[in-house]
C-alpha cells in the first residue's frame, strides 16, 4: 500500500544526477521507491527541508534499514557509536571505504571535531564530487558539509558575471570554488591553516585561477581589503556569525549582497541584529534542519546607503 512521503520532484533528464546527490547528502529514503509522474521523477527523502512536496510512494520491501548518517565522499559519519550498524552501512554501498563516529561537535577556533573509526579503512580523508567539481577533504583537519551543495548552486544562480566576492570563512573552498565559475575574483579566507592547505589543493584541482586563498582571521579582513569593494560576501559561520557582521557590512558595496548563515531556533531570530546596520533583508529561508530545536538558515541581505 502506498504511503504519503516527502519527495523531491525533478525532470526525468535530471533524475540520475539528483539521485546521486541525494545519496551523497545521506537523505535519499531507500525505504520507498522513486515514482514517475509524467515528465518528472519524485525521489523520497528523509529530510523535509530538502523536499518539494509530499507524494504517495510505494514502500521498498527489499530495502534494508540503515542507521542515520551523513555522507562525505567515501566516508559515512554516524551519530551513534555502533560498530554493528557501521559494518551494515559499510556493506550497503560499494563507494564507501570508511564509517566514522562523530565523538565531538564542531568546536574551537578552527571549527574541527573528533572522530573514531567504526568500520573500514582508518582514515578521515576522502574526495567528493559536487556538481562536477572535486574536493579533497580531511574531516579532522577542517569542517565540510556536503549538505550545502544545493545552497552553493543557488548563490551561483543569483550572481552576475564578473562579480567581486569575499568568502570570509572559506574552509576547504567549496563556496569559493563554486562561485568562481561566474565571479571575476574571489578572496577566500580562513583562520585554519589545515583548511587553507586543502583549499589551495581544491583550487588547483578545479583550475579556479581567480580564487585568492588567504590564511586570515575574518575579523581583520576589513583592515587589508578595500572598504565597499565587494559585490557579494559569504558568511558561512553558522554557530557564531554576529561578531563578524560589522566586517561584512564594511566590505560589501552599497547595493551589494551579504549571505549570512546562522543556526537559529525561530524564524527571524537575527533580524533585529541586522536592522542595526544600513541593510535590508531581501529573503530568509531554511537551508536544512540541524536538530529538533535548531535549523540552519540563510539571510540574503542587501547593503543600503551610499
Amino acid at each position: 500500500m502506498k504511503q504519503e512521503q516527502w519527495c523531491v520532484r525533478v525532470p526525468v533528464r535530471e533524475g540520475e544526477p539528483m539521485r546521486r546527490q541525494l545519496i551523497s547528502d545521506g537523505v535519499l529514503d531507500t525505504s520507498f521507491k522513486p515514482t514517475r509522474d509524467g515528465a518528472f521523477l519524485l525521489f523520497p527523502v528523509t529530510d523535509p527541508a530538502r523536499a518539494t512536496e509530499r507524494w504517495e510512494c510505494e514502500p521498498n520491501v527489499k530495502a534494508v534499514p540503515l542507521p542515520r548518517h551523513d555522507l562525505v565522499g567515501g566516508i559515512a559519519i554516524m551519530q551513534d557509536d555502533d560498530t554493528e550498524a557501521a559494518e551494515l552501512l559499510l556493506g550497503s554501498r560499494p563507494s564507501l571505504h570508511t564509517v566514522l563516529h562523530a565523538e565531538t561537535p564542531v568546536s574551537g577556533e578552527y571549527r574541527t571535531r573528533g572522530f573514531r573509526v567504526l568500520a573500514g579503512v582508518p582514515v578521515t580523508a576522502t574526495e567528493c564530487t559536487e556538481y562536477g567539481m572535486r574536493f579533497k577533504i580531511d574531516l579532522e583537519a577542517a569542517y565540510f558539509s556536503a549538505r550545502l551543495a544545493n545552497e552553493r548552486q543557488r548563490i551561483v544562480s543569483l550572481m552576475e558575471e564578473k562579480e567581486r566576492v569575499c568568502d570570509m570563512f572559506a574552509g576547504v573552498g567549496p563556496f569559493a570554488v563554486a562561485l568562481a565559475e561566474k565571479a571575476g575574483i574571489v578572496f577566500a579566507g580562513d583562520i585554519n591553516p589545515g583548511a587553507v592547505l586543502l583549499m589551495e589543493e581544491n583550487i588547483r584541482l578545479n583550475r579556479r585561477h581567480n580564487v585568492i586563498p588567504m590564511l586570515a582571521d575574518a575579523s581583520h579582513l576589513g583592515a587589508y581589503l578595500t572598504t565597499g569593494s565587494f559585490d557579494r560576501v559569504i558568511m558561512n559561520l553558522p554557530m557564531s556569525p554576529v561578531p563578524f557582521f560589522e566586517t561584512a557590512v564594511h566590505l560589501v558595496r552599497p547595493g551589494g549582497t551579504i549571505h549570512l548563515y546562522a543556526m537559529q531556533e525561530r524564524e527571524g531570530e537575527y533580524r533585529e541584529m541586522i536592522d542595526e546596520y544600513p541593510c535590508t533583508i531581501a529573503g530568509e529561508h531554511q537551508v536544512r534542519s540541524y536538530s529538533a530545536a535548531q535549523h540552519h538558515a540563510v539571510y540574503d541581505i542587501t547593503r543600503t546607503g551610499e
